[in-house]
């Protein structure tokens, strides 16, 4: 049985796993591979740990998690930059890469959904990479819908993806 809940400063090591497990599973072939290989769990949880006991921040984070502890993670709240009052972000989510498919990314989505709406958000916003066609399906059956708006990321080798911006009504 899964649950989401609030996460914890104990889910640090967990999240961290299934962070970099998913970026190395969802990202191969898109994101250059010295970058992915180079990425730890040790180095993604002590960022994790200074950023979650970070005093005032306005992200929240939520957890999938079964008998065994984290099955996948979520971080929302208020958006930076330009975007329109009454708009939250989705900033990542993320399940472990063999339970893909099994319901946690939808779990983690729609309990944050209904807490973005209690806060008072009529709106939601993420970005995801262009090439992520699995992820851009997730999000349109999940009702999002690319909104023209794009931005680049750059690679340490010189490599640039696109994220397109999607959003859906709360």
């Amino acid at each position: 049985m899964i649950r989401v809940r609030d996460m914890d400063a104990a889910d640090i090591e967990a999240v961290s796993a299934i962070r970099v497990r998913g970026w190395r599973a969802a990202y191969a072939g898109l994101v250059p591979r010295t970058h992915l290989d180079a990425m730890t769990v040790e180095d993604d949880a002590a960022r994790r740990r200074e950023w979650f006991s970070r005093p005032g921040r306005t992200s929240r984070d939520l957890v999938a998690a079964g008998d065994l502890g984290p099955v996948g993670w979520i971080c929302y709240g208020r958006p930076g930059g330009s975007e329109p009052a009454g708009t939250g972000e989705v900033y990542a989510l993320y399940a472990a890469p063999e339970l893909i498919g099994t319901g946690i990314g939808r779990a983690l989505l729609d309990e944050a959904h209904a807490r973005l709406r209690a806060e008072g958000f009529t709106a939601s916003a993420l970005w995801v990479l262009a090439g992520n066609e699995r992820a851009r399906r997730f999000y349109e059956r999940a009702g999002y819908r690319p909104d023209g708006r794009t931005r680049d990321d750059a690679y340490e080798d010189g490599t640039v993806l696109t994220e397109l911006r999607y959003r859906r009504p709360l």
